[in-house]
């Protein structure tokens, strides 16, 4: 130890005294560049072509030149030509310069002449002193999706056919809305009509030995009031009326287990389509504790497994939506017709006859009878008939069914929450209108 101390004094001493030599030699002779040629790391520069070298910024050295050298050739390569001689002599470099090609410039354009912009489709006249302005009004170009499918129809053999001058074009309000996805709204429309009838309820109320379609109607009634206290969407209504029904279609239930079916439903489809939705125990509480927070889960499992987790299916609030917006009502009228189409389609949910229509015929039967209510004429038109895809003879018959619970709605005792629901303000009142005599004239009594 005591000699490494010795060693690391020694040279530190030594260096402090070659310090102290070297500042004496700069204070006692001038200041001489030439000393820095003699270190041996520079290479002598040659004029190329008996130019003058220009100035280098920096001492060129080995590494240096080197590196020239590989930039040269690199540039040389890329534009496939010989690689450029580099000249190096008394600390300059001269690289040749490369020619520069000037563009001639484009002759000018006569005031009055007319501007032609060519595109891979199209060729478009432009005409001088067009603003800023017209260019804003050009209607938003469609998208590479709804593009290659018109080019894909084509090739098919599928034309593409304008539509009648008669048929109004709903969707022409929402072009600027993203959300609206109007080049697809009517091919995911056209999906729907197709696998509508795979979920379809069938008739099963006979294999149900315990209850009848009227304990149906009554858990229907008490589930709107419920979907109504916890302020939730449209959507998760009718797709709990929709599970209720295929899970009735695909097991039997004892009585005492409906009113759990009915919160289990409206459970499962708070979930699907709900941001926030409600706790077990908000049904359990709001059931008076008919059921424990166990039973509640336990039908929620067993309506999960019958129905395969199957929960992304149409029902008639996906058509109402779309139906109510062809029904192109006035500005000022469309709340209240929106109002009366839902209380129909609620009325006719409700009553176990309208099984045997598909979500779009209940959709389009409450659509024609609101409209008929509110003596709107015509009461069918053919816009109407274009996105639902049915004349008014085929959806007459579910449009009567409809008026005629109407008629009784308000003297049913027993089910009058629905009649309360769009008796209020809120909703136009519109339960209180008299229903459409034209169609109660030719409906039976026993309706």
């Amino acid at each position: 130890m005591a000699s490494r101390h010795v060693i690391q004094e020694q040279n530190r001493g030594e260096a402090v005294g070659l310090g102290k030599q070297k500042n004496m030699a700069v204070a006692g002779q001038p200041k001489s560049r030439r000393a820095l040629g003699d270190i041996g790391n520079l290479v002598t520069l040659r004029q190329l072509e008996g130019k003058p070298l220009p100035p280098a910024g920096r001492p060129v050295t080995r590494s240096f030149c080197a590196q020239l050298l590989a930039n040269a050739q690199k540039d040389a390569a890329d534009n496939k030509k010989k690689p450029m001689a580099v000249n190096v002599d008394n600390n300059k470099v001269v690289v040749p310069k490369k020619k520069v090609s000037v563009k001639p410039k484009p002759a000018p354009v006569p005031q009055n002449a007319t501007v032609i912009e060519i595109s891979p489709d199209t060729e478009e006249l432009k005409k001088p002193g067009s603003s800023s302005a017209s260019r804003n009004n050009k209607k938003p170009q469609s998208s590479l999706t709804s593009t290659l499918t018109a080019r894909s129809k084509a090739a098919c053999g599928l034309s593409y056919k304008p539509k009648p001058a008669n048929i109004v074009d709903i969707d022409a309000v929402d072009v600027d809305n993203e959300l609206a996805a109007v080049e697809y709204v009517e091919d995911i429309y056209k999906f729907y009509k197709l696998v509508e009838n795979e979920s379809k309820v069938h008739d099963y109320m006979h294999s149900q030995p315990e209850i009848n379609d009227k304990m149906r109607a009554i858990l229907i009634d008490w589930l709107i009031e419920v979907h109504n206290k916890f302020e939730l969407t449209n959507e998760t209504l009718y797709l709990t009326i929709n599970i209720v029904d295929r899970f009735l279609a695909s097991e039997t239930v004892a009585r005492r287990e409906l009113q759990c079916v009915g919160m289990s439903a409206m459970l499962i489809a708070s979930k699907y389509e709900e941001i926030w939705a409600p706790e077990v125990n908000d049904f359990v509480q709001i059931s008076d504790r008919a059921y424990e927070h166990q039973h509640v889960l336990v039908m929620e499992k067993r309506i999960l497994g019958r129905l395969e987790w199957n929960l992304t299916v149409p029902t008639p609030y996906v058509f109402l939506a779309r139906f109510i917006k062809a029904a192109a009502a006035p500005p000022e009228e469309t709340t209240n017709m929106e109002h009366m189409v839902y209380f129909y389609a609620e009325l006719g949910m409700m009553n176990y006859e309208t099984i045997r229509y598909c979500p779009s015929m209940i959709a389009a039967g409450a659509v024609h009878a609101a409209r008929s209510t509110m003596n709107k004429v015509p009461v069918w038109h053919e816009t109407l008939e274009m996105h639902t895809g049915f004349g008014e003879g085929q959806v007459v018959e579910c449009s009567k069914m409809m008026v005629a619970f109407h008629r009784v709605a308000k003297d049913d005792e027993k089910r009058k929450v629905i009649y309360r629901k769009y008796s209020s303000g809120t909703r136009g009142a519109v339960a209180l209108y008299p229903p459409a005599k034209s169609l109660l004239a030719s409906t039976g009594s026993s309706c």
